[in-house]
């Protein structure tokens, strides 16, 4: 007996087919009906429908006739991607980041304010990311209503279907924050609330990287530790929201403590920035020495230079992270690692746990440094905006992936 066929609804056709005949419109340019015709394999007056429905969605509009090719001249058509605009926003225990973009992804602004404990609260942020955020918009001359999406990422473990926080110990009073609900109500506008790495993750896919990757892990490293996974093209959250929380992966010779949400994992407190610059001072008290360093990157450059105590420190860190790279190759086999954040991101230590992997004979995987920097969450807003935001002009299902 066959196995019946799957037949999508109309609808369900229309919005794919939409979300089709949009990325080709928006990554080739300008062109005509024929031109999406060839590139989609849609046929003609399946185009010609869903064009009619992007245009009264004021996602499409025609430029005017094109050049002839013995017939009648086409109609050339653009994507309008001044529509609207979406915002990505990155909250930190000390910074609030935003980047505003057109409904192309194309940059239009950022900016970056200091956040002091005394006002970290979650109605202060809310308030103040709402007020930049009016800021940006209207700076490049968008009404409210214009602002379509916006995607917050924090360090934090998030119920994304909730849009609500579980718990960031480093700002006053972050437990169990409906973020999203308080986010929609200030901005007007579709809220996603998404962890960092997450997003740091789908930043690298989407402009990064890992571009083309479909299964890769990001690993940041920086005042926390933690992976985001992607698995067949999308992100993978586990089913309590906590895959890639390896922060807390016991360290063997170190701790068998229980993993409590509130503190830092012990991994996190040996491999991120404060445990590195902790090792330093204990090093150089025992040397004598008062060689100071505020930034753990600094020990890794230290080590560049030929410090044989910055060395010995970065030669145990790549240990421990080449560890979990092999522990993460072995269990999800992706194809690429990238590894980010302020630590993370060292040229030095992506030498180091590079050469330590060598010689295996299977569970090879490229590791690699992200290339968006302190951006990659961002870019990673961006994107997951960008398709909520068509997803939700179109009339189709809002996913955060």
């Amino acid at each position: 007996m066959k196995k019946p066929v799957p037949i999508g609804r109309p609808p369900l056709l229309r919005q794919t087919n939409a979300q089709l005949l949009l990325k080709l419109l928006r990554t080739s340019g300008p062109c005509s009906k024929a031109d999406l015709v060839r590139a989609s394999g849609l046929s003609a007056p399946t185009v010609t429908n869903v064009i009619a429905h992007l245009a009264s969605a004021g996602l499409v509009e025609p430029l005017g006739e094109g050049d002839s090719t013995g017939g009648r001249p086409p109609d050339i058509l653009r994507f309008r991607a001044e529509k609207g605009c979406v915002v990505a926003v990155e909250i930190t225990h000390s910074l609030i980041r935003l980047l505003l973009t057109d409904l192309d992804g194309s940059e239009l602004d950022r900016q970056e304010i200091n956040l002091s404990w005394s006002e970290s609260a979650p109605p202060e942020v809310c308030s103040l990311v709402a007020r930049e955020v009016r800021k940006l918009t209207r700076k490049h001359g968008h009404s409210d209503s214009q602002l379509l999406a916006a995607v917050v990422g924090v360090p934090a473990i998030v119920n994304v279907n909730e849009g609500s926080v579980l718990e960031l110990s480093a700002l006053k009073g972050w437990s169990k924050v409906p973020l999203g609900a308080m986010l929609e109500k200030q901005l007007k506008c579709l809220v996603i609330v998404e962890n960092d790495t997450n997003l740091a993750a789908q930043g690298e896919s989407y402009r990064g990287a890992a571009r083309g990757a479909r299964d890769f892990v990001f690993i940041t490293v920086g005042e926390g530790v933690g992976a985001g996974i992607f698995v067949r093209g999308k992100l993978y959250r586990g089913s309590a929201w906590t895959a890639g929380e390896i922060g807390y992966l016991r360290v063997p010779s170190i701790s068998r403590q229980k993993p409590v949400v509130q503190d830092y994992g012990r991994l996190e407190k040996v491999l991120g920035a404060a445990g590195i610059l902790k090792s330093w001072q204990s090093a150089n008290q025992k040397a004598r020495t008062r060689l100071k360093l505020t930034r753990a990157p600094e020990v890794f450059d230290l080590a560049a230079a030929g410090n044989a105590r910055a060395k010995r420190i970065l030669q145990h860190r790549a240990g421990i992270l080449a560890d979990i790279v092999l522990d993460l190759s072995l269990i999800l086999n992706p194809s690429l690692i990238l590894l980010g954040g302020d630590v993370g991101n060292h040229p030095r230590l992506v030498n180091e746990v590079n050469t330590l992997l060598e010689g295996g004979e299977f569970a090879l995987v490229p590791v690699k440094l992200g290339a968006l920097g302190s951006s990659a969450v961002l870019w990673g807003g961006i994107s997951m905006a960008l398709k909520a935001t068509i997803a939700s002009i179109l009339g189709a299902p809002i996913t955060s992936n």
